[in-house]
């Protein structure tokens, strides 16, 4: 999938920014850098059909060295059936469990823990199944750059735990590779086609993590 060009522009240039931003830069290079910043919320909003000052804001909320931001989700298996949940946020689309990865955690740790909030289960990470780019999948437009970690998983404990405090999932399911078709999916977070690549990784521990 090739991302719409309006999208690829303006992340890079939200990017360049926010990295000029970072480096203590001159007065009139910081006024530049804050004008190109600008100009990569309006294209974005213009885009996403969004609230410019809205794009404005959240592209003010970023500081640093810009880099990708990093997504972890786990396809947890039971005999030849997936753990979806119910994302709440949005319009309760089924996708796998996950999200972003916290600092101070790795990669395999943050899946575990995000497992755990959304689906009250405890599971390890066993595998990385796929790391692609986000930017070339079948996903809608977004406002930065992000890879996406796709893990293996399996449970240590069949007990559930809900948690009380999780507002972002709701009800949660074990689901078949045919199941997969009938679900409409949170496509940001995860597609068909990906669902049905963890499905082979299930059946094949020999597969390669596919990447890009």
């Amino acid at each position: 999938m090739t991302i719409p060009l309006w999208l690829d522009w303006a992340q890079r240039l939200q990017a360049v920014a926010q990295s000029g931003l970072n480096y203590q830069p001159q007065p009139f290079d910081r006024l530049r850098y804050e004008q190109v910043l600008a100009i990569a919320a309006e294209m974005m909003a213009a885009g996403m059909n969004a609230d410019p000052t809205e794009i404005q804001a959240i592209f003010e909320a970023q500081a640093g060295h810009a880099t990708p931001k990093v997504d972890v989700r786990g396809a947890v298996f039971r005999g030849d059936n997936v753990l979806m949940v119910r994302e709440l946020l949005d319009g309760g689309r089924w996708t796998l469990p996950g999200g972003w990865a916290d600092i101070g955690e790795s990669a395999g740790e943050s899946v575990v823990r995000e497992i755990y909030e959304e689906t009250g289960y405890s599971a390890r990470a066993v595998r990385l199944m796929a790391a692609f780019d986000r930017n070339k999948h079948d996903h809608p437009p977004f406002a930065f750059h992000a890879y996406k970690l796709f893990f293996l998983c399996e449970l240590t404990d069949d007990e559930r735990h809900p948690d009380p405090n999780n507002v972002e999932t709701g009800e949660i399911g074990w689901f078949s590779e045919d199941d997969i078709e009938g679900l409409e999916v949170s496509q940001g977070r995860v597609t068909k086609a990906q669902i049905g690549l963890f499905f082979r990784h299930n059946r094949d521990a020999d597969l390669a993590t596919a990447f890009d």
